[in-house]
């Protein structure tokens, strides 16, 4: 079959590998449908460390992080009525010696890195979903004691839209930042109902008076530098800014030690790696049948920016669109 590969040389070809046959107990394989290109993908790639170590986690090399398909085949101790089900993958939620990735025609993973989807929907519509799915629970259970409001930054981003669906069904109090204010009526657009736009001159005289409502004493930043400096001071005492993403961290984070001692700030990084919740095998198992009776939520869906074949892989890695769309890989064959 056709996958793509990282090669000798750190560069991404297509290869021809061995098909998946006879999964292992606890495994099944999948005819890949599509797959898509997520920011990690592409920064994972680029760091030389890191990239190395998920490696080891896929068969010749094979890239990728997230995609959806069909079951085609299943391991002892998973069920016959799995075949034949369109499953969304997320590929790191658990390590594998097994693992064949997911930029290929067929994958193999253990069923724990997989969320069953409703009949009704479509492979595409959630090629690229399940990792932002999996951080915005995974976070969600780790604040849920500690915090009752929350601050979500990126607020159009997959895993913004992502963490909105969830919050609404948790009933968690959530105020979502974008950049713009044409950004700001799309989200309000689509049912969120508490949006501030960074732009605005009242941004922080705002973001304080809502946070004073709710109490919002939780940050998912996926931004970082600048807009983090201007959160700090409106936010209340024993508040956490949990550092996930790195839109703005060329920007230098900038917060007085009087607004860190006064309010008694911290800031922590949040990697869904290494949650609770992916980590405990028990509670990752209880994640995923969660998510499968929530995940028919217009709002997990993947936003499709341009399809591409195996073969234009350069084209798909550079392309770029609008905030949250993705190039994505379809299983239509290749041209000669």
């Amino acid at each position: 079959m056709k996958a793509v590969c990282v090669n000798a040389n750190r560069k991404l070809e297509v290869q021809d590998v061995s098909t998946p046959n006879d999964p292992p107990p606890g495994h099944l394989i999948v005819d890949v449908e599509a797959a898509a290109i997520n920011h990690g993908d592409k920064a994972f790639l680029a760091n030389p460390s890191i990239a190395g170590v998920l490696l080891k986690t896929s068969a010749y090399g094979i890239w990728g992080a997230s995609c959806a398909g069909a079951v085609r085949a299943v391991g002892e101790g998973l069920t016959a009525e799995l075949v034949g089900r369109t499953v969304a993958i997320y590929r790191s939620l658990s390590q594998s010696e097994h693992t064949v990735g997911l930029w290929s025609e067929q994958a193999l993973v253990p069923r724990t890195s997989c969320v069953v989807l409703p009949r009704s929907v479509s492979a595409r519509d959630y090629s690229g979903s399940l990792v932002n799915i999996m951080t915005a629970h995974a976070f969600l259970e780790e604040s849920a004691e500690a915090h009752k409001g929350l601050i979500v930054t990126a607020g159009n981003s997959a895993t913004g839209l992502a963490m909105a669906a969830l919050a609404r069904k948790r009933g968690v109090s959530a105020i979502f930042l974008s950049r713009s204010a044409e950004a700001a009526t799309k989200l309000r657009a689509l049912g969120i109902e508490h949006v501030l736009a960074t732009s605005d001159a009242s941004f922080e005289n705002d973001l304080g008076k809502l946070v004073a409502d709710f109490g919002a004493t939780a940050v998912f930043d996926g931004v970082g530098g600048d807009l983090t400096s201007r959160i700090a001071p409106q936010l209340p005492m024993n508040s956490t800014i949990y550092l996930y993403g790195l839109l703005g961290a060329t920007a230098p984070l900038t917060i007085s030690c009087f607004a860190v001692m006064a309010k008694n700030l911290v800031l922590k990084r949040f990697s869904n790696f290494a949650s609770a919740t992916v980590r405990d095998p028990q509670r990752l198992t209880s994640a995923i049948s969660y998510l499968e009776s929530v995940i028919d939520d217009p709002l997990f869906h993947t936003r499709v920016g341009k399809e591409f074949t195996f073969r234009q892989i350069d084209a798909a890695m550079a392309y770029e669109a609008t905030p949250g769309a993705k190039a994505v890989f379809v299983s239509r064959s290749d041209p000669a």
